[in-house]
C-alpha cells in the first residue's frame, strides 16, 4: 500500500497545491479525477451488466429445462457465458478498485506527508480531517451519518439505474442496501473524517456517473422487459413446488431419496407408470393387470403420494416396483428418465415444469386418458402435443386429433384405440354389488374444480331445493378443487355444522367410486363424472350450465363439437344454476324415466367407448408389441 498512498499523494498534493488551496476542494477534485479516470472500466462494467440481463432469460429457461440438477444448469450456464463473452467477475473488479484506493486514501490521510501536507492544511474551519469520529466523538458523529445517508441515497439509485441491480428481488435490493448502508456508517466511524467526506464523495458522483453511463448506453435499447418477466415467472412456479411442504418439514424426505436413488440404480428399464397421486392407479389398473399376466415385464411405479395403494400391491407381487417421488425431485427425475416406455395421465408434458427426458431421446411417451371426453376444450392447446402415442378413448378423439395436427402443422403421432379401463370397473362393481334397497333416493353432487362451479356458485340454493325432502343428499368435491380450493371447502362443511337433519353429508375420501355408481342421480356442472355415472348405471345425470370448464379457448377452430356438450342434451337433463326453484320435482320425472334413459344411454356407450370391457387387453398388447419391436431393434444394431 505505501506504493500506491505515494502516488495518490501526488495527486491529492497536486489538487491541493496546484488547482484549489482547500482541502475539502481537494478532496472532491481527487475523487473527481478517480471517478474520470476509472470511467473506461464503468463502460466495460456497464456493457457487461446489461449483456447480463439480457441473457437472464436465457438462463432462467436453462433451470427450468434443467430444474434441480445443479451440474447440468452449471455446463449449461458456463456453455452460455462462452458463447456470449461474458465475464461473471466483471462486476467485481470496480468494487476490487474501490477497495484499493479507499485503502491508498486511508493512508494518504492517516499520513499526510504522502500529499506534502500538515495537519493544520487537513483542517477547514472546526473540522480536523485527520480525526477519528469514533475517538473524538462530539459533532464528528456526524460523519457515520453522513456516510450511511449516501450510501442509502447510493443503493436506491442503483436499484433504479444500474441495470443489473435493478433486475434483482427486493429482498436481493433490500439486502445490499442493508449492507452497504451498515458498511459505510463503520467506515464512517472508524476511518479518518477525511476518508469519509472521500466516500460520500465517491458515492453521490457513482449516482451522476450512472445517469451517464445509462444516457450513453441506454439499456432500454438491449433488454426484453416483457421476455425477462415472463421467462422470471416460469421459474418462479417451479420454484413454489412442494414448498409449503419444505418449510412444514416432510416427513417423507429420507423416503423420497432413497426411493430416487432406487429408481436410477435400476439399469434397462422397459415401462415406467406415472401417478399423480393415489386416485390415479385405476386408470392404469387394467393395462397393468394384463401386462402382468401376458408378459414378464417389471412394472416401475411412480407416484407422488407417498400413501399410494400401488406399495400395497406391490408388495403382493414382485413385479411391482413403487417409488415415491415428490412434485419437486420429480421434475429432476423425468429429465433423466432411462426407461423405454414411460405412460402417463398427466397432459401437457413438455408445456410446464415436467419434460421429457435429455438423457434418452428415444424413449416413447404414452398418454392414457383420465376421463372419456373430447381432447380439445378441457385440455390445454398442445397439451398432447410432446407424447408419441395416445391411447384413445374412442373413435371420436382420433379425429379431434388429426384436426389439431393439421391446424397447428403437428408431427403426426401414434394413435391406438383403447378404451376407457375405468368405465369397466366402475361396471364390474356395479354389477358386483347386490341391489340396496334404499329407504331414500340418493342424490349425488359431484362439481367440477374451475371457476364458478357448482360449489362456488349456487351449492346453498341447490342444497335449500334438496334437503328436508326425503332423499339422501351427498356432496362430492372434485379432489382437485380440495386440492386448490381447500378452505373454500372448510368454509362450506362449516355452514352446515349446524344442520341437524341426517339426510347431508360430504365425502372427501376419493380411493373408493362406490357413491358414483349406488347413486339414483348425479348432479354436475361440467365434470366428467356424471358420463361415468351415465355409461355405467344408464341413469341420467343432470347438468347445471355454470361456465364452461374451457381450458383452450380455440378449440372452436376445429369445427367438431365437443362430447361434453353435445352429449349433454341426451344423456340427462340441464338447468339453468340461477333458477333452481322446483328442482326437486324435475329429478321425480327423471326417476320415473330411468327405463328410457339407460336404453339410450347405453347406446352411446357403445357408440363412443371403443373395446369396452377389453380396454386392458388393448393397451397391453400394444405396449408388449412396441416393447418387442423397439428390443428387436436394438438387437439388429447390435449386430
Amino acid at each position: 500500500m505505501p506504493y500506491i498512498a505515494v502516488l495518490f499523494g501526488h495527486v491529492l498534493a497536486f489538487c491541493y497545491h496546484e488547482v484549489i488551496n482547500n482541502y475539502i476542494g481537494a478532496l472532491l477534485l481527487f475523487t473527481f479525477i478517480t471517478k474520470i479516470t476509472l470511467l473506461p472500466i464503468s463502460f466495460w462494467t456497464q456493457k457487461n451488466s446489461i449483456k447480463m440481463v439480457k441473457m437472464q432469460p436465457i438462463l432462467d429457461q436453462i433451470q427450468i429445462n434443467f430444474f434441480g440438477d445443479k451440474d447440468k444448469i452449471a455446463d449449461e450456464t458456463a456453455e452460455l457465458y462462452k458463447k456470449e463473452k461474458y465475464n461473471p467477475f466483471a462486476g467485481v473488479i470496480p468494487l476490487m478498485i474501490q477497495i484499493i484506493i479507499l485503502l491508498g486514501i486511508i493512508d494518504v490521510v492517516k499520513y499526510p506527508e504522502y500529499a506534502g501536507l500538515t495537519n493544520m492544511e487537513m483542517t477547514v474551519g472546526q473540522v480536523q480531517f485527520y480525526i477519528y469520529p469514533y475517538m473524538t466523538g462530539g459533532m464528528y458523529w456526524y460523519m457515520p451519518f453522513l456516510a450511511g445517508i449516501s450510501a442509502l441515497v447510493l443503493s436506491l439509485a442503483q436499484n433504479r439505474l444500474n441495470p443489473l441491480q435493478s433486475e434483482q428481488a427486493f429482498s436481493g435490493q433490500t439486502g445490499t442496501t442493508l449492507f452497504s448502508v451498515g458498511i459505510s456508517l463503520a467506515l464512517g466511524a472508524f476511518v479518518p473524517v477525511g476518508v469519509g467526506f472521500y466516500w460520500i464523495c465517491s458515492n453521490l458522483f457513482t449516482v451522476i456517473q450512472q445517469l451517464l453511463l445509462n444516457q450513453i448506453i441506454d439499456p432500454r435499447k438491449y433488454i426484453d422487459h416483457d421476455e425477462l418477466r415472463k421467462s422470471r415467472e416460469q421459474l418462479e412456479v417451479l420454484q413454489k413446488i412442494g414448498k409449503e411442504k419444505r418449510f412444514s418439514g416432510n416427513q417423507y424426505a429420507a423416503r423420497e431419496r432413497t426411493d430416487y436413488k432406487r429408481f436410477f440404480s435400476v439399469a434397462n428399464k422397459h415401462i415406467v407408470f406415472y401417478s399423480e397421486n393415489n386416485g390415479f392407479y385405476k386408470y392404469f389398473e387394467n393395462v397393468i393387470e394384463y401386462l402382468l399376466e401376458h408378459s414378464n415385464l417389471i412394472i416401475h411405479y411412480i407416484t407422488s403420494d407417498p400413501e399410494d395403494a400401488i406399495f400395497v400391491r406391490a408388495e403382493k407381487s414382485s413385479r411391482i416396483r413403487g417409488y415415491y417421488i415428490g412434485e419437486k425431485r420429480l421434475i429432476t427425475l423425468m429429465m433423466k428418465m432411462d426407461a423405454d416406455m414411460v405412460v402417463m395421465t398427466m397432459s401437457d408434458l413438455g408445456n410446464y415444469h415436467i419434460k421429457r427426458s435429455y438423457v434418452r431421446k428415444d424413449i416413447e411417451y404414452v398418454y392414457m386418458f383420465h376421463y372419456p371426453l373430447s381432447t380439445h376444450m378441457v385440455l390445454h392447446t398442445g397439451a398432447l402435443d410432446y407424447y408419441d402415442t395416445i391411447l384413445c378413448v374412442g373413435e371420436f378423439q382420433f379425429a379431434e386429433i388429426r384436426k389439431q395436427e393439421e391446424i397447428y402443422h403437428l408431427p403426426r403421432k401414434k394413435l391406438l384405440l383403447c378404451g376407457y379401463g375405468q368405465l369397466e370397473k366402475l361396471q364390474e362393481a356395479y354389477n358386483g354389488a347386490a341391489e340396496e334397497i334404499h329407504k331414500k333416493r340418493k342424490i349425488l353432487i359431484a362439481p367440477s374444480w374451475q371457476e364458478g362451479n357448482i360449489l362456488d356458485s349456487c351449492i346453498d340454493s341447490l342444497l335449500t331445493e334438496l334437503l328436508g325432502r326425503g332423499s339422501e343428499i351427498v356432496v362430492r368435491p372434485h379432489p382437485e378443487y380440495i386440492k386448490r380450493y381447500g378452505k373454500r371447502m372448510e368454509l362450506i362443511i362449516n355452514r352446515y355444522q349446524d344442520y341437524h337433519g341426517e339426510d347431508l353429508s360430504f365425502e372427501l375420501d376419493f380411493t373408493t367410486n362406490k357413491s358414483i355408481f349406488d347413486s339414483d342421480v348425479v348432479i354436475t356442472d361440467w365434470s366428467g363424472t356424471a358420463y361415468e355415472f351415465a355409461f355405467v348405471t344408464g341413469k341420467p345425470p343432470v347438468f347445471l350450465d355454470t361456465p364452461m370448464k374451457v381450458n383452450n379457448p380455440d378449440y372452436i377452430r376445429l369445427g367438431i363439437e365437443p362430447l361434453e356438450i353435445s352429449l349433454r342434451n341426451q344423456v340427462g337433463i340441464r338447468l339453468d344454476p340461477k333458477h333452481l326453484e322446483g328442482t326437486y320435482g324435475k329429478l321425480q320425472k327423471l326417476f320415473d324415466e330411468q327405463e328410457s334413459y339407460k336404453k339410450k344411454n347405453l347406446e352411446l356407450r357403445e357408440k363412443y367407448i371403443a373395446n369396452y370391457g377389453r380396454s386392458g387387453e388393448a393397451g397391453g398388447r400394444y405396449i408388449i408389441s412396441s416393447l418387442k419391436e423397439r428390443a428387436q431393434k436394438r438387437k439388429e444394431r447390435e449386430k
